[in-house]
Order: structure tokens, then C-alpha cells, then sequence
């Protein structure tokens, strides 16, 4: 029996809809708009979502955008509606629809689309969280926006970031939904055509040059020649500079080819203000890739995650995402799991100080310090007491007790 989520706006087509799919043994949930298919999708979490495209609050297409954007487009979706254009349905299917059903849906063709869709796609692969995902103006939707301007122009693309940047959650937005994922860096034997062809549509990744073996780096020219006749987009990433790759071996003509167009792509620790929004998508996506109970942040478990410094950049936030999802025996995860499992880092001792002074007790480290100081000042003075008096602010019979208990006088 398949769990199918139906989202109407109209009561008459959700129960003419429910009743049909019912009689068929399949269990049917209903939504009348998005607000309440986002609630039921994440507890029922559906084989099939039947999505209406026209709602009052928020479009199917909106929706379906959101689903694939947040990692959540891990079940077929067909779309519905008596008033759709070619666009709208051409659209739908780039975003990660499955099908379309014009109404009025006939009973025949609603069977044969529910059959269709459950058998090709019973669970999509998760295709991981992308820029899509970041809505509100900001650094992020600024970001995707110019991946997207770059990529109707080129299909290789080079992102450019420091260590620990958002560059696998940049690739990810270029990836169409259902479409495959190949990592060349994973890849030990060489590519042929015949394995591009199945990877067709898709995204080849590379997320550092400087990593690639001779053969990868092979492969990645040999698999950049061939883009367009299979459809595929490459986007590769380093945090090295072009002179960087060349002294480790790269060939000029393949650093000429890749540098062609880049795109600079922020570290983790300049977007300080968006990571309490990235942590709370990748949790939502780790809670569907791992089928978890629901889980959600606390205001102050989302604070404490945006003050850490984060020195691992997004893979660090991922994995720490991941073990608090894993770990959390209630819904709310809160700021108290987030500590324990991030303790503050220790601060660095100060430059410059002898050894040993900062862990000795106070009165024994201000005597050290007075000393250094006095000892200081004595010398660049040349010795000079009443140059000395008027330096430290001290009247000279206390200076000469001072440096008498210092011993820096007799």
C-alpha cells in the first residue's frame, strides 16, 4: 500500500481524487494548500505527491520549487490543473515533476499516472541541499542568482573559494532535479562516452583540482570536450590560484580552459547571519536522508551554532548538523546539545609574553610583568630616574622602593 499526498484547493476534486485512490488500496492524505502540504509531507512522508498548481497561497510550482531546493523532492510529483500552458508544464518537469494531469483527470489516466509514477519512482535519489533553498534576499539568493546567469552561458564552470567554502552547496544548485551526480574525484578508471552518455542531463564535480590524480585530471578534460553532446554541466572548484595549479602540473591549456569562467564563491565565516538558515535546511535534510523523527533548532541552539567560528568551514557545519539530527532524543534540538557537542574554543595566549607568565598566580605574574616593565623603561631611558619617575607616574621615593623590591636596585 502507497502512502499518496493530494494537494487541492478544491474540497470536491481532493475527495472525487481520495475516493478513486482509495478503492485502489492505496492510503491517501489530504492538503487544501501548501501550508498544510508542507505539514503533511513532512509527517507522512509520501510515495507520490499529486500537486495542484493553482492555490491561493502559495503555487504548486512555488512549492515544488522549495521541495527540490530544501532536499525534500525525494518522492514523485505530479502536477494538476485545468488551466496550465505548455510553459507551465515544461517548467514543472525542469523543477523535478514527474508528469502532469490536465483536468478534468479521468479516472483511466489518474490510475495509469499513479501506477507509472510509483513504479519509477519509488524514492528519488536525494540530491542534497542547494542555493534554491534561500528565498530572502541576501548573500545566498544574490549568489544563485549569478551561478544561474553564468550557467545560461557556459556549462563548465570553475568556483573559486577559501577553504571550507560553500562550494558543494553552490554545485548542488546546478544539478536538475533527478538528474545524476558524478564526483570525479571519486573516480579511479578512466571515463569513456559511454558513461557520459548514462550520465546524461547530469552534473560531473570536482571539488578541489588540486586534489585530482593525472588520470582525474584526464578525465576531467576529456569529459569537458564532451558537455554538450550529452547535456551535462561540469563545475569544479579550488581554493589554489591558477599559478598554484600550474607549479603542482596542471597544463596550461587545461588551466586556460577551466579559468575560462569563475565564480567566487564566500567562506562560511563571512556569512555569519545566514548560518542559523543553512543549519536549519540541512536539517531538514538530514532528518529526510536519514527518515528521522522530526527535529527542528531552538532559537538559542541557532544562535549558538551562528557564534561558533566554524574553522572547518560548511563541512564542518554539515557534520555537526548530522550528529546533533542523529543524537537528539526530543523534537527541539537546543542550545545545550549544541554546546556539548561544539565546547568554546580555548583562547589563544597572548603574543609575546614569556613563558609560563599567564599560568602563574596573579601576585607572582603582576611582579614578572612589573619587572619586565621597569627593566624596559630603565633601558630606553638610559638609566635615567627622573625621565623614569615621569614615564611611570610614580614619585621617585616610591620608584626607588619599587625597584628595590624588584630588584633592579640595591
Amino acid at each position: 500500500m502507497s502512502k499518496i499526498l493530494i494537494v487541492d484547493d478544491e474540497i470536491g476534486i481532493r475527495e472525487l481524487l481520495s475516493e478513486i485512490l482509495r478503492d485502489e488500496g492505496h492510503d491517501i492524505e489530504l492538503a487544501a494548500n501548501a501550508a498544510a502540504a508542507r505539514t503533511a509531507r513532512a509527517a507522512a512522508r509520501p510515495d507520490l505527491v499529486l500537486l495542484d498548481i493553482w492555490m491561493p497561497d502559495t503555487d504548486g510550482i512555488t512549492l515544488l520549487k522549495e521541495w527540490a531546493g530544501n532536499g525534500q523532492l525525494t518522492m514523485p510529483v505530479v502536477m494538476m490543473s485545468g488551466h496550465a500552458t505548455i510553459d507551465t508544464a515544461v517548467e514543472a518537469t525542469r523543477i523535478g515533476a514527474l508528469d502532469f494531469l490536465e483536468k478534468p483527470i479521468g479516472m483511466q489516466k489518474l490510475l495509469a499516472t499513479v501506477k507509472q509514477a510509483l513504479e519509477r519512482g519509488a524514492r528519488q535519489a536525494d540530491s542534497g541541499l542547494s542555493l534554491a533553498a534561500f528565498n530572502r534576499p541576501g548573500p545566498l539568493r544574490d549568489l544563485k542568482r549569478r551561478l544561474e546567469q553564468m550557467l545560461a552561458r557556459r556549462s563548465l564552470l570553475l568556483l573559486h573559494s577559501a577553504p571550507g567554502g560553500l562550494v558543494e552547496l553552490v554545485a548542488r544548485t546546478a544539478q536538475p532535479a533527478g538528474k545524476p551526480w558524478h564526483d570525479l574525484g571519486q573516480e579511479a578508471d578512466a571515463l569513456d562516452s559511454g558513461q557520459l552518455r548514462r550520465l546524461a542531463g547530469g552534473v560531473l564535480w570536482c571539488e578541489e583540482l588540486a586534489r585530482l590524480t593525472r588520470l582525474q585530471q584526464k578525465n576531467l578534460l576529456f569529459a569537458a570536450e564532451q558537455l554538450e553532446r550529452h547535456g551535462l554541466r561540469l563545475i569544479a572548484s579550488t581554493s589554489r590560484s591558477r599559478s598554484e595549479l600550474a607549479a603542482l602540473g596542471w597544463e596550461e591549456v587545461a588551466l586556460e580552459r577551466l579559468f575560462e569562467a569563475v565564480l567566487s564563491v564566500p567562506a562560511l565565516s563571512v556569512l555569519q547571519d545566514e548560518i542559523p538558515d543553512i543549519a536549519s535546511h540541512l536539517l531538514t535534510q538530514q532528518v529526510e536522508a536519514e527518515k528521522l523523527p522530526l527535529h527542528r533548532f531552538s532559537s538559542a541552539a541557532l544562535n549558538a551554532l551562528r557564534q561558533h567560528a566554524w574553522p572547518g568551514g560548511y563541512g564542518e557545519l554539515k557534520a555537526a548538523v548530522r550528529s546533533l539530527a542523529l543524537a537528539s532524543l526530543t523534537e527541539e534540538i537546543g542550545a545545550d546539545d549544541v554546546s556539548a557537542l561544539l565546547p568554546p574554543p580555548a583562547i589563544a595566549v597572548p603574543s609575546g609574553l614569556p613563558p609560563g607568565l599567564i599560568d602563574q598566580p596573579l601576585r607572582e605574574a603582576r611582579e614578572a610583568f612589573e619587572r619586565l616593565y621597569f627593566e624596559y623603561h630603565l633601558a630606553n631611558g638610559g638609566g635615567n630616574m627622573t625621565q623614569l619617575a615621569e614615564k611611570t607616574g610614580l614619585e621617585r621615593t616610591h620608584l626607588y622602593r619599587k625597584l628595590k623590591d624588584l630588584g633592579l636596585r640595591q
